[in-house]
């Protein structure tokens, strides 16, 4: 791995030292069951405690706001059918964005074929949700909104807390729910002053192990159970927790740098790449300026993305065409956003974490050019 280029950290990121020894640790040592009264219950309960307790303070809320998930995509779920099952007697209708995850936009569709009405607002061209359409489209009658504070194929920010106020304004028995995954660990998160009932994160994104993640679910809120059985995470999620797994969350947030200097380092990134592509007129940039400095997405008009990846990927450069969960389909984000199919079809995800550099920018730049110079331009 030594002269590989890793640019494809939105979709997973390589597993820290910590999360590793977490997990080590818990599968040598705490490996008892946390709802056991002996001792060795009682060591591995502790280990789940403090991780609970280092994800609440990063989101600055209480540490009984947090339940343990499997992934994001459980968080989502469970959030998105729990809030619409437990409020339905309020109202039928639902407002998300067109650009979610699928985890969120496949909930949607569900709840759509038992009766509820699904609003999607459509975004900018800069990636983003307006706020007259969010006005337009939350009223009296709206019991859930999801949206994505930021979103993981441009990196566009969402108007969450601005979706919080006209919730408020309007005096809606909404809750809100944010997908927070691609944010989290990122850039700073205030579960309170946001003003979600319902957050979203994943430790995988923050170099921790896949299969754990965490769903913020504010005090004073109700939210019907997804899991039900033993009555593990207080009754709300059932099942023995994943003690190795969480170990792992907790070993990645205690190596999480400080939000300010790791942003602006990316913005650096960020910035350098976007300059040597708007100079040499090679591509064209589908990320916002001012949009999260992790992801860049651009797209190498006449070359298809998976040509491209392909391409990077025998110089031993990883980046993405898109969403790793759409396996290859054309993003329906950038449908959303209005580009031309040639731009959606050529279109590649660059995304950064701490451990790149700006000689990793250098050697994808030069290889973006050989591609050009090498490769066969589609019809």
């Amino acid at each position: 791995m030594k002269n590989t280029v890793y640019l494809d950290n939105s979709s997973t990121t390589m597993p820290c030292k910590s999360a590793i020894d977490g997990i080590n640790n818990a599968l040598n040592e705490n490996w008892g069951n946390p709802s056991s009264l002996h001792i060795l219950g009682m060591n591995a309960e502790n280990c789940i405690s403090d991780a609970r307790e280092k994800i609440a303070e990063k989101l600055s809320c209480r540490q009984d706001e947090i339940y343990f998930t499997s992934c994001g995509t459980e968080g989502n779920n469970t959030a998105i059918f729990g809030a619409a099952y437990q409020r339905k007697k309020l109202g039928k209708r639902i407002v998300t964005t067109s650009i979610e995850h699928p985890s969120v936009l496949e909930a949607m569709k569900r709840l759509e074929s038992e009766g509820f009405d699904v609003v999607y607002i459509k975004p900018q061209p800069n990636g983003s949700v307006s706020q007259e359409d969010l006005i337009s489209a939350i009223n009296g009658e709206t019991v859930l909104v999801s949206i994505m504070l930021v979103n993981n194929e441009t990196g566009a920010f969402q108007p969450v807390k601005l979706a919080a106020e006209i919730i408020k304004k309007n005096n809606a028995p909404a809750l809100l729910h944010c997908d927070a995954v691609q944010a989290f660990g990122k850039t700073d998160i205030k579960v309170y002053d946001l003003g979600v009932d319902m957050l979203t994160v994943s430790a995988h994104k923050i170099h921790g192990p896949k299969g754990i993640g965490a769903l913020f679910v504010k005090k004073s809120v109700t939210v019907r159970p997804l899991i039900v059985g033993g009555g593990q995470e207080r009754g709300f999620r059932s099942g023995t927790e994943s003690v190795p797994l969480i170990m792992g969350f907790s070993g990645a947030l205690s190596e999480l740098p400080d939000i300010k200097p790791s942003f602006e380092k990316m913005q650096a990134l960020k910035n350098a790449l976007t300059e040597k592509i708007e100079k040499s007129g090679i591509a064209e940039i589908n990320s916002p300026y001012d949009g999260l400095p992790y992801i860049v997405n651009i797209s190498l008009l006449g070359y298809r993305s998976e040509t491209v990846l392909h391409f990077l990927e025998s110089k031993d450069i990883y980046v993405s065409s898109g969403s790793a969960c759409a396996k290859g389909k054309g993003s329906h984000v950038l449908n959303e956003m209005g580009l031309s199919r040639e731009r959606t079809d050529s279109a590649i995800r660059v995304s950064f974490s701490r451990f790149n550099s700006m000689e990793d920018v250098d050697k994808l730049f030069e290889a973006i050019i050989d591609a050009r110079n090498s490769l066969r331009r589609s019809n």
